[in-house]
């Protein structure tokens, strides 16, 4: 039985419960980091950790714990979970309130969260094979940076794409392909690597960050620029990228061959740098 972490009190996690009246049950009223951990060390922590400050003090509510202790909340998690790869999820809520009300209450303490789940290996062989996408449109709010637990509309094409026998659900607004439904979004064109540049229409990606990284440190030539459906559409490569997915290759998009209808060369150069990065990482060789 794993244990999780609730307001500074560790039990059992099919044990833990939080009030009816608490405003993320309520409202959807909070924020949350999902962070990759491979053997035994979380992947990327100082960077979801900085991006869930930020992304609390985006919806006015001051960060309840420290760098250090968030930190130590993570290291007990891994510990207890054991020597296999993990999910490590975290959310702060505004907290629960004596009544339900839209304005932020006051005087009240944000209910923090913790757990982590065994993270499934990726199949290289289904990898090789590429996935499906769909587009949808985009009616999310104007403020998609934020990474709130408020995630209907997201849901919402997610199923679509589960419906369509898809694996993501990528997002178009105003005539420009935004990301994926839990992911973001890369193509390559001319043999160039093109990702929608950050902004309040979507989340600025740890994954995403980390692509354009190892893109810049090996030579890959790359932009951040808008892509237009037209360029999706025939774009030579899709890919999509999370840090629960890392980096996956779409092959069909709306049911029509992305490119060949085959797994590019780009994607498979990317996805040998990230694994030779994540291999270092795993034993130590200083990456955060």
């Amino acid at each position: 039985m794993s244990i999780a972490y609730l307001n500074g009190d560790w039990q059992p996690l099919e044990e833990t419960r939080v009030s009816v009246l608490d405003r993320g049950f309520l409202f959807g009223d909070g924020v949350y980091e999902v962070i990759p951990v491979y053997s035994g060390k979380a992947f990327r922590l100082s960077g979801h950790l900085q991006r869930l400050d930020g992304n609390l003090a985006a919806i006015r509510i001051a960060n309840p714990l420290s760098e250090g202790s968030w930190t130590e909340i993570v290291e007990r998690l891994i510990a207890d979970l054991g020597p296999v790869d993990q999910a490590l999820y975290l959310q702060v809520t505004r907290g629960a309130a004596p009544k339900r009300d839209h304005a932020f209450p006051a005087h009240v303490e944000p209910t923090v969260f913790a757990m982590s789940n065994p993270l499934p290996e990726p199949d290289p062989a289904r990898m090789q094979k590429g996935f499906a996408a769909i587009t949808v449109p985009d009616d999310r709010w104007n403020n998609c940076h934020i990474k709130a637990i408020t995630l209907l509309a997201n849901l919402l094409a997610r199923q679509a794409a589960v419906d369509a026998d898809a694996q993501e659900a990528i997002f178009v607004r105003d005539g420009k392909a935004v990301e994926g439904a839990a992911s973001n979004l890369f193509i390559v064109s001319n043999k160039l690597l093109i990702t929608p540049p950050k902004g309040n229409r979507l989340l600025p990606g740890i994954t995403r960050d980390l692509v354009l990284e190892l893109a810049a440190r090996h030579g890959v030539p790359y932009a951040e620029a808008d892509i237009r459906l037209e360029d999706l559409e025939s774009a030579d490569e899709i890919w999509i990228t999370s840090s629960m997915k890392e980096i996956v290759p779409i092959v069909s998009l709306d049911g029509k061959p992305v490119g060949n209808g085959r797994v590019g060369a780009g994607w498979l150069r990317m996805s040998e740098l990230y694994e030779l990065y994540k291999e270092a990482f795993r034993q130590g060789a200083g990456h955060e």
